[in-house]
């Protein structure tokens, strides 16, 4: 036990001489199978479930995933315990909220506040680059450390459901935890709704307060995991603490009043669609759950811009418009195209694909919503990854042959996106679905540089 540790490490690929190396079992790899390397490369000690096959001193545990998160959180010193820790979970909202909640605090308190997200991760202004929506629990702690250091007092994290059940924040005690709802997704992942559904509600457990949709019809179950003051918003029930009325939906922005403990007010967004309204209630929420005053919240809020690839108006100069959009579940495309009918006075287009060695369950339900609710569907690849495009789209084709709407398929997605401008009519509204602040397509196990924005811009330039 008195063997000296130069670092923490559960990648062999970044290992050094004298580190402590966690055997963690991956979602495609089992790091027990590297052990052997890590020992050649000069690990001094192994943290495993099963004894190594080499000579090593090791550490036997029952779960070396929740081993690598308490490591490392030892190793940088405990920083959470230094930070006021929000987190946001659920199917979509995530980022919108998380993105919002933090200038908002930013604008309320004074402050540098960090984010962890799927756009990326950030300690004031300055930008740092991400792979996963919620990182492995190391580089979770190494962030937190970093953000105590250049003096966060606050940090706003986008908890997945794969961080929660692959325990990448274990230990972490969050100051306030926030459920937008929930819709399929990552069942590929999880096998049922059910089980993605508890694997949302673990987070509340280890949350001082909750804040909950209630409108959602999972909002039950979060609630009955929540060990702290529970949170409630609202739009359709006046009893929540915070509830939403007399809201009106514009071709550009939202309007409505926020009322709780007989104050209101009035709030206005930038960001059309009902979905922008539960998104500045969930934060509106938060806010107050962190201690700030609502009469302070909600002016704040009016410094809130769309977030990218967030119902992002690309500009063309043209007589129709163009939408670029993260859906990339049923749900979420719905939200998207239904927030776009109610203010169009064109046409409405979707153009999306599916990504490949997804859950294979929601491409026809996705095809089948864009078929009911658009004037023309364009469908095409999203990320491939391993699975053939021509498949992916077959599935998606399966879900639109009740529908009499006309469409397009064009695999390749540059060309799709180009056949769509050249396509638009006046007035219409162009949806680029499935992508939002992606800017790369992944082929097999290659990624390669994709950004819609710059799609768009070359078709005008090439004009």
């Amino acid at each position: 036990m008195d063997i000296e540790i130069d670092g923490v490490s559960y990648d062999t690929r970044t290992l050094g001489a004298g580190d402590l190396f966690v055997a963690i079992s991956g979602y495609k790899h089992d790091g027990h199978k590297y052990i052997e390397e890590a020992v050649r490369k000069g690990a001094a000690c192994v943290i495993c479930e099963k004894a190594p096959s080499v000579e090593v001193p090791y550490i036997s545990v029952d779960d070396s995933r929740k081993a690598l998160a308490c490591v490392s959180a030892a190793w940088f010193g405990y920083p959470a315990k230094r930070l006021k820790i929000v987190g946001i979970t659920g199917t979509n909202g995530k980022t919108t909220v998380s993105t919002m909640i933090k200038r908002v605090v930013e604008y309320c308190g004074g402050g540098k506040a960090g984010l962890i997200g799927t756009i990326g991760n950030m300690i004031g202004e300055r930008e740092l680059s991400t792979e996963h929506t919620t990182p492995e629990s190391y580089e979770i702690q190494k962030l937190l450390a970093m953000m105590c250091e250049e003096g966060c007092e606050y940090v706003v994290m986008e908890v997945s459901s794969h961080a929660l059940a692959l325990s990448r924040v274990y230990g972490i005690q969050f100051e306030v935890g926030v459920f937008t709802n929930l819709s399929p997704d990552h069942l590929d992942f999880h096998d049922s709704m059910e089980n993605y559904a508890y694997a949302k509600a673990a987070l509340f457990s280890n949350c001082r307060r909750a804040v909950i949709n209630i409108d959602d019809e999972n909002a039950q179950l979060m609630i009955e995991n929540a060990t702290g003051y529970v949170f409630r918003f609202s739009t359709i029930d006046t009893s929540a603490n915070l509830f939403g009325k007399s809201i009106k939906l514009q071709s550009d922005r939202v309007e409505f009043t926020a009322v709780t403990n007989g104050s209101q007010n009035r709030v206005e967004l930038r960001i059309p669609g009902i979905f922008t309204v539960y998104n500045a209630l969930a934060v509106m929420s938060a806010m107050m759950s962190l201690g700030f005053d609502i009469d302070i919240v909600a002016p704040a809020l009016q410094i809130s811009e769309s977030v990218k690839g967030r119902a992002e108006i690309v500009p063309t100069g043209t007589d129709y418009t163009v939408l670029i959009d993260y859906a990339h579940t049923p749900d979420a495309l719905f939200n998207i195209i239904t927030a776009v009918r109610e203010c169009t006075l064109g046409r409405v287009v979707t153009l999306f694909g599916c990504g490949g060695d997804r859950d294979r369950k929601k491409r026809p339900l996705m095809g089948d919503i864009a078929a009911k609710h658009s004037d023309f569907v364009v469908v095409t690849s999203d990320n491939p990854r391993t699975e053939e495009p021509c498949t992916i789209i077959a599935e998606i084709l399966s879900g639109m042959t009740n529908t009499q709407t006309p469409y397009k398929v064009i695999e390749n997605r540059y060309d799709a996106i180009h056949w769509a401008l050249e396509n638009s009519q006046p007035d219409d509204v162009l949806i680029l679905a499935g992508k939002g602040h992606e800017s790369y397509q992944i082929f097999g196990s290659e990624k390669r540089h994709f950004d819609e924005r710059e799609v768009v811009s070359e078709y005008y330039d090439r004009l």
